[in-house]
């Protein structure tokens, strides 16, 4: 938090090699979330294993956590009063004190960079999440250039992350990404919905009535917990074709041993699959995952997909998740496939 890189980034002393190790600490996940709140659901997450049930009462606390985590965030202080008297203003003052200090910080690192478009910057990427960046987008009057140093800067903070377009063929993905084609997601949940002005009451009606931005939370959710299983360098990937008639898009792709694996995030208990059966189709993958809403399932896919050739079918297994279970995820890749 005390925004060293932006000092690092323009260093001219000589680094010890060697004698340096760098250690990525983000906001608490859920299940640590969990721990600090209501520990007795953790049971519910750590030892489903589809040879049982998750009841519909336990699954309704854990979704009723999950909209209190997406109000809260991960940011340590937040949870700590939070969990010491439940008090909302109190969250809210946290997040505030957190934004008006990087705001502040930004004044005192970044001397070389444009400080309004910085700003700027820092308050656009809550209200764009999921969203192929374009720099028009975000200052006209800015030339793109200046535009990507500020985005890099906030990177290299871990402030934001970018989720690159990888053409997904096969391991590493990050062979294939495209650098000049990526979307960004914030830092931490809670604070994406005090910058974009999303109340307790807005964020305990999610899932039961619509936000403009609900998607995009829900990408930021499980975006930022992917980060979280990441051990190597933490960077994203997810899949884009452009056309003018097809266009499609599958939220993010990740890869476990040799296994590449399409994501799709679903806000609430329904939503089309297009994006991912073409990924399956023309990536000739058998395997998806899903995150939405629902209790976790495995299904046999059988589904007829139009392409430019003739309607063809697509068969593949879909494991399906409901968001709160993302950080097992790489136990059941494990187990199941």
């Amino acid at each position: 938090g005390s925004l060293l890189e932006f000092t690092l980034s323009n260093h001219s002393f000589s680094m010890p090699v060697g004698r340096i190790e760098y250690y990525h600490i983000g906001p608490m996940t859920f299940k640590e979330f969990l721990h600090e709140i209501d520990s007795s659901l953790l049971k519910h997450i750590t030892q489903f294993d589809f040879s049982n049930k998750i009841s519909e009462t336990a699954h309704a606390r854990l979704l009723k956590k999950q909209r209190e985590y997406f109000f809260t965030g991960g940011m340590p202080e937040a949870v700590l009063v939070y969990k010491e008297n439940g008090s909302v203003t109190e969250v809210i003052d946290v997040q505030r004190s957190i934004v008006e200090t990087y705001l502040d910080d930004f004044s005192k690192y970044g001397r070389q960079i444009d400080l309004p478009l910085m700003q700027k910057v820092f308050r656009y990427i809550p209200r764009a999440l999921g969203k192929k960046v374009k720099y028009s987008n975000i200052a006209k009057e800015k030339k793109s250039k200046k535009i990507k140093e500020v985005i890099d800067l906030l990177v290299n903070a871990r402030i934001c992350h970018k989720v690159y377009h990888s053409h997904s063929n096969g391991v590493p993905l990050l062979a294939e990404i495209n650098e000049n084609i990526y979307k960004l997601i914030f830092m931490d949940i809670g604070i994406v919905n005090h910058i974009c002005g999303n109340d307790w009451r807005t964020i305990h009606s999610f899932m039961e009535s619509e936000l403009i931005n609900e998607g995009g939370l829900a990408e930021q959710f499980i975006g930022q917990h992917l980060l979280a299983l990441k051990n190597e360098a933490p960077i994203l990937c997810y899949w884009l074709r452009e056309k003018k008639s097809a266009n499609a898009e599958v939220d993010y792709v990740i890869s476990q041993a040799n296994k590449v694996l399409p994501v799709e995030v679903k806000s609430g208990k329904s939503g089309s699959l297009k994006s991912l059966q073409q990924f399956v189709l023309k990536k000739n993958n058998n395997t998806a995952i899903r995150f939405d809403l629902n209790l976790p399932t495995i299904q046999d896919v059988s589904h007829i997909t139009a392409t430019s050739n003739g309607n063809k079918t697509v068969n593949y297994k879909l494991l399906s998740l409901p968001l709160y279970m993302v950080e097992e995820l790489p136990r059941f890749i494990d187990c199941l496939f």
